[in-house]
């Protein structure tokens, strides 16, 4: 089989920098990654001008849609568009993320991501769903439609796993609503990866969540009951309870970004992950568009309701990374972990994503020095390069 190699740039690989290294592919996974010219018979050769740096693709496990097109469209032509357009900011691979819809809505988008996810395409890879919905506290739906919030309910949950071919890795769901608790316990046995969000929750009522299995926040801070002195609520509890995981959206919108510093003291690096929590109009012009069957108003690189509601993002990943990196100054190599190496464990991926290593699928974003996306290579193909 062909083998294709990269060489002269730095690589950011999974147990440290490697100074002008050689990445060996073969069969879209990463056959070697050494310091040193290895003697495999190579059929292509990509030798990377001076000054560049390969990094892990990014993972984002939170994300509506881009472009134009949404994950709850139901359409293979929406999540062609979403997989081609997002290796554009390094994404390789992603959860497409659905909303709070009718059942009949939410079935037809699961059957359509599996049937996609099955073809032969090219860009970034689905790797799963993430059902944001409809099982969440009314009180904070935020941008989520109330006419289809439900109380959990195991049996509906199964019917969209057996449609999405048992591909639901993530769930957002309130554990205060009724029958939470043994839902979030029966999702968990199934290796499901279960996050409050959406939620009024009081800090015991998250930590009863916690105690059966839920171990991820979604969006932290946005949709949820605040940090208060006397009920730290999800806030409080996200923040410090060491089972969580949360996820940050670092547009410079969603929250202070003065924060990344408390959630980092807190969490430390092992227990963030960076999303976009992007809408259709992502790469798109401001204007008027949609979500969840809501008209969403885009201006200024911000996407609310027409009663100022956030409705999701039009962020970047590249640009959340470079946020963090500007506010912290901390070292990149960290940084990036945000984005592939935690997203990855957190869906029980990091088999096949989320690092530089042996084994591996290769997918690979190439930086300059300003952290411009020079290249991004998926599962072995480069499928996109910036224009000169």
């Amino acid at each position: 089989m062909t083998i294709s190699v990269i060489k002269n740039a730095d690589i950011y690989a999974e147990h440290g920098v490697i100074s002008n290294g050689f990445i060996y592919i073969q069969n879209g996974k990463l056959l070697a990654v050494s310091q040193s010219e290895l003697d495999f018979k190579t059929d292509e050769e990509i030798s990377l001008p001076a000054g560049l740096k390969i990094v892990p693709g990014f993972i984002d496990i939170h994300i509506h849609g881009a472009n134009g097109a949404d994950a709850m469209d139901g359409t293979e032509k929406s999540l062609k568009t979403m997989s081609s357009f997002l290796p554009s900011e390094g994404t390789t691979s992603f959860l497409p993320t659905t909303m709070t819809q009718s059942p009949e809505e939410i079935e037809t988008a699961l059957r359509c991501i599996h049937q996609f996810s099955n073809s032969d395409y090219d860009g970034a890879e689905i790797i799963g769903v993430h059902l944001e919905g409809p099982f969440i506290n009314p009180s904070k739906r935020g941008a989520q439609p109330d006419t289809h919030i439900k109380q959990p309910d195991l049996d509906l949950f199964m019917k969209w796993q057996e449609a999405s071919g048992n591909t639901i890795k993530l769930i957002t769901l309130a554990p205060e609503m009724e029958g939470a608790l043994p839902v979030i316990q029966e999702l968990c046995r199934n290796g499901v990866c279960v996050s409050i969000g959406h939620s009024d929750a009081t800090y015991e009522e998250v930590v009863a969540g916690i105690e059966v299995g839920a171990s991820h926040v979604t969006h932290f801070f946005n949709g949820m009951s605040g940090l208060h002195h006397r009920e730290p609520g999800v806030v409080g509890a996200g923040l410090l309870r060491k089972e969580l995981t949360v996820e940050l959206i670092c547009d410079g919108i969603h929250f202070n970004q003065d924060l990344i510093h408390l959630v980092l003291q807190s969490k430390g690096l092992d227990r963030i992950v960076l999303i976009t929590d992007s809408m259709r109009a992502k790469g798109l012009k401001d204007g008027q568009y949609e979500l969840g069957g809501q008209a969403v108003y885009v201006n200024d690189n911000k996407a609310t309701l027409k009663d100022g509601t956030l409705a999701g993002s039009i962020v970047s990943m590249m640009d959340c990374i470079r946020l963090v990196h500007s506010v912290t100054n901390l070292p990149f190599e960290d940084i990036i972990k945000l984005a592939t190496h935690n997203p990855a464990k957190q869906i029980g991926m990091f088999d096949r994503k989320g690092s530089i290593s042996q084994g591996k699928d290769a997918d690979l974003v190439v930086l300059n020095d300003q952290l411009d996306i020079v290249m991004t290579i998926c599962r072995g193909k480069i499928v996109y390069h910036k224009p000169l």
